[in-house]
């Protein structure tokens, strides 16, 4: 059945989605990597599609910005119609000036300040776990296209625009105390509810701009470019 969220009925929507955060690189990838891809939803713009990859069932998702936006998605997702695995496909700004735009990471943990967790749960923990057999997918999948991962834990933060008057930058901190080596807004979220659901989450990123070193990618090539990424993630089918 429908939700207020998303359109689709039981059964339009397969087990595995893999889910960017922007609904146009949802577009993107159902254009172009899959087949007889049918739309499924467009409430409040947020595309999704069903399609084959290599004959087998695959959908695509946008989630839109911040943690309580994937909590909705990902959370109907994983309730209403019975998908099982979840792979966010996301951008991430550097927090080491050894990464690089277009780098790949496997996020091994998700660190956040949020109470996302809290108040949906009463978890109180700041770290959480992707699915480890998921993960393993990703790996493997990675390997057989020859595109290496950068493994580490991301900073998912609630805050975009930080002013912290008379302290170090935030994204200094993230990194120095807690180990994070990029930072976006969706991961923690997702792998929460991954967990409260018993289904699997795992998280693919790829490096848009650096913090350190202040390189940067173009509106374009988020939407379009980050490939590597999006097989990756195709290859676990």
């Amino acid at each position: 059945m429908a939700t207020p969220h998303n359109t689709a009925e039981k059964g339009q929507i397969a087990k595995t989605v893999l889910m960017p955060g922007d609904p146009l690189r949802a577009k993107f990838i159902a254009e172009t990597y899959l087949e007889k891809a049918v739309e499924f939803n467009h409430v409040r713009g947020m595309l999704g599609y069903t399609g084959a990859y290599k004959g087998l069932p695959v959908s695509v998702m946008g989630s839109g910005m911040g943690m309580p936006s994937i909590g909705i998605y990902s959370w109907e997702l994983y309730t209403q119609y019975d998908v099982e695995n979840i792979i966010r496909i996301g951008t991430a700004g550097g927090y080491t000036d050894t990464l690089k735009v277009f780098d790949v990471v496997l996020v091994t943990e998700a660190y956040s300040e949020s109470t996302y967790a809290r108040c949906q749960s009463g978890f109180t923990e700041d770290t959480i776990k992707p699915s480890e057999a998921l993960c393993r997918k990703l790996r493997e999948s990675a390997g057989r296209l020859g595109v290496p991962l950068v493994e580490g834990r991301t900073h998912s933060s609630d805050v975009f625009y930080y002013r912290l008057p008379g302290e170090a930058p935030a994204w200094q901190r993230m990194r120095d105390e807690h180990n994070c080596i990029v930072v976006e807004m969706e991961s923690f979220a997702l792998f929460h509810n991954a967990a409260v659901t018993g289904r699997n989450a795992a998280c693919l990123l790829t490096v848009s701009d650096n913090i350190v070193n202040h390189q940067v990618t173009t509106p374009e090539e988020r939407e379009k470019r980050f490939t590597r990424m999006m097989e990756v993630a195709l290859g676990v089918i």
